[in-house]
């Protein structure tokens, strides 16, 4: 399963980036206005910033559009295709942007659908010619429901109907989502950089460095 950073922010990709473990970035419109703390956005400074973000991050990166109708979905998500060989365009998983993706899908734009709360989504997605669709674990456990029975029937389905897309495990709260995503067979889990912080931490692991080390100070010439 490849591990994706959910964040427009720089600094956290650069950091996770040189860990040798990042396989790409997932953004979407909450995560670009934290980057830029409320700043006023022009087209220019975003793709400045975007292509940035693909350099960083040497691998595919959603990049979401803000429109909400079809025709501008589209309008909006070949620019943003243009703007590097790694962009992958985020829309919504919607009656419009069903319309959307299979547009550019059909001009062979990549299309990450999101928002996806149901297997029945996942399919229509994936039959508009979505390369990816982006089930949210952590939203879908918030209403009590499970996240992970979601990522199940989504990995089944994509099985048994043979259909030709990757499934994205999103909305991860926890490092317990990663580890259940990766064994119902996600092809991707995207977290935040304090999960993916998280991942690495275990207090096992710390006490034994330490010990090591006061072991190795009382014997090293």
């Amino acid at each position: 399963m490849e591990l994706y950073l959910d964040t427009a922010d720089l600094e956290e990709i650069r950091e996770i980036a040189l860990w040798g473990v990042l396989s790409g970035v997932t953004t979407n419109p909450t995560l670009v206005a934290k980057a830029f703390a409320g700043e006023r956005l022009t087209w220019e400074r975003l793709s400045q910033h975007l292509k940035a973000v693909c350099e960083l991050a040497g691998g595919p990166v959603s990049a979401e559009v803000t429109a909400l109708e079809a025709k501008a979905m589209v309008e909006e998500g070949r620019r943003l295709a243009a703007l590097h060989p790694n962009i992958v365009v985020k829309l919504p998983t919607t009656e419009e942007g069903l319309k959307a993706c299979r547009v550019l899908s059909a001009e062979g734009i990549r299309v990450n659908m999101t928002l996806i709360f149901s297997a029945n989504q996942a399919l229509l997605a994936a039959r508009a010619g979505a390369s990816y669709v982006s089930p949210f674990l952590g939203r879908v456990d918030d209403i009590s429901w499970d996240g992970g029975e979601l990522l199940r029937e989504i990995v089944e389905m994509r099985e048994v109907q043979d259909l030709p897309v990757r499934v994205i495990a999103a909305s991860i709260r926890h490092p317990r989502h990663v580890t259940e995503a990766a064994l119902l067979g996600a092809d991707i889990a995207t977290m935040p950089h304090a999960v993916f912080k998280a991942l690495l931490k275990h207090p096992l692991t710390d006490l034994g460095l330490k010990r090591f080390m006061e072991d190795w100070e009382k014997v090293k010439p």
